[in-house]
C-alpha cells in the first residue's frame, strides 16, 4: 500500500476531478445552529453525483490510471455509494467495472450501481465475504482494484470535499464527519490539518459499529465484521491505511445511538429540506445530542450522502 497522501495530493485530486464532480454547496440552518449551540456549516455531498462523497474518490483513482492498467476494468467491494461511484467514473473513461456487493444491500442503491453499467457479483455480508470475492474477480478478470478506503488515491479524492468546504467558509473550529471505513474522515483530517492546523477533526459513528472508537481507544485496528446499523453506508472496518492517517490527524472519534441517527435524519429532512441517508445522518445526531462537544464554536459538517430507499426511510422515522 502506497503511503498516505498529503495535502499537495489532495490539491493534485481537485484538477484532476474537476470536470466531472459537482462543486456542492454548503447549507446552514438556524435551527440546527439552535439545537447544537454552535454555527454549522454543512457540505451537501448528498447532491454530489451518484448521490454521494464516494465520487470523488472514484474519479480520483480511476482518472489516475494508466492506458494500459485502465483498459482491463477496475473492480471493488461496496454496500452501494462506492459501487455507483466506481461504475460512473468507469464509465466516463469508457472502461469495464465489476462490483461485489453483498446480498443485503438497499435495493436502491444496488439498482443505481446497476444503472451506471457495472457488472454486479453478489456475495454474503462481512468485510471477510466481500474480500474473498473480490480476490476471486480480480484473479479472473485481471482488473484494477479500486478500494473503498484503503487507498491513498480514494483518500485524496475524498478529501477535497473539505478542500471546498474550508476555501468556501473560512474561521471553522471543527469539522464533524461520519466515520466506516475511514476514507472520507481521513480525507478530511488531512486537509483540514494542512489547512487549519488548530482545527478539531471529529469523526463520528454509530455506537454499534464503533470499530473506529475501538481501534483508537486501544491502540490496534480493530475489525467489527458485520454490525448491525441502520447507517448501512457505516459498517464497514477501518483499513490500514486509514488507521495510521486517523491514528495521527483525528482528535476524537463520538458515538451515537441507533435513534439518535434515525431522529437525525429526520430533522434534517423535515428543517433543511434535505434528503439524507442514514450514513450522513450521523455526524448530525452528534450535534443534536450534544455528543461532540462543539459549543460556542463554527463547525462544519459533511453531509456524506442521500441515497435513501424511500419506503425504508419512511418506515423508520415513523417507528
Amino acid at each position: 500500500m502506497s503511503d498516505a497522501p498529503d495535502l499537495a495530493a489532495i490539491r493534485e485530486a481537485a484538477g484532476r476531478i474537476a470536470a466531472h464532480v459537482k462543486r456542492t454547496p454548503v447549507f446552514t440552518s438556524s435551527m440546527l445552529d439552535g439545537r447544537a449551540g454552535a454555527q454549522v456549516f454543512c457540505k451537501a455531498e448528498n447532491l454530489q453525483k451518484v448521490g454521494a462523497f464516494k465520487f470523488r474518490g472514484a474519479a480520483n483513482a480511476v482518472f489516475s490510471l494508466p492506458d494500459d492498467a485502465a483498459a482491463r476494468g477496475v473492480a471493488t467491494h461496496s454496500s452501494g455509494n462506492h459501487g455507483a461511484a466506481v461504475a460512473l467514473a468507469a464509465r466516463l473513461r469508457g472502461i469495464p467495472a465489476y462490483v461485489v456487493m453483498p446480498h443485503d444491500a438497499p435495493a436502491a442503491k444496488r439498482a443505481a450501481v446497476a444503472h451506471y453499467g457495472a457488472d454486479i457479483r453478489a456475495c454474503r455480508p462481512g468485510l471477510g465475504s466481500r474480500e474473498r470475492a473480490l480476490d476471486d474477480l480480480i484473479a479472473a478478470t485481471g482488473a484494477q482494484v479500486i478500494h473503498p478506503y484503503n487507498d491513498h488515491r480514494v483518500i485524496a479524492g475524498q478529501g477535497t470535499a473539505a478542500l471546498e468546504l474550508l476555501e468556501e467558509c473560512a474561521g471553522l473550529d471543527a469539522l464533524l464527519v461520519p466515520v466506516g471505513g475511514g476514507g472520507l474522515l481521513s480525507g478530511t483530517a488531512i486537509a483540514g490539518k494542512g489547512l487549519v492546523p488548530g482545527i478539531r477533526i471529529i469523526g463520528v459513528e454509530p455506537r454499534q459499529a464503533d470499530d473506529a472508537w475501538q481501534s483508537l481507544t486501544t491502540g490496534r485496528r480493530v475489525i467489527v465484521d458485520s454490525p448491525d446499523t441502520v447507517a448501512d453506508g457505516l459498517r464497514a472496518s477501518l483499513g490500514e491505511l486509514t488507521f495510521a492517517i486517523i491514528r495521527r490527524h483525528v482528535d476524537e472519534i463520538v458515538r451515537v445511538e441507533e435513534a439518535a441517527i434515525v431522529a437525525a435524519m429526520r430533522f434534517v429532512w423535515e428543517r433543511m429540506k434535505l434528503v439524507i441517508e442514514p450514513s450522513a445522518a450521523v455526524p448530525v445526531a452528534a450535534l443534536l445530542e450534544g455528543a461532540a462537544g462543539v459549543a460556542g464554536l463554527r463547525v462544519g459538517v459533511i453531509l456524506s450522502g442521500g441515497n435513501v430507499d424511500l419506503q425504508a426511510a419512511l418506515a423508520l422515522m415513523a417507528t
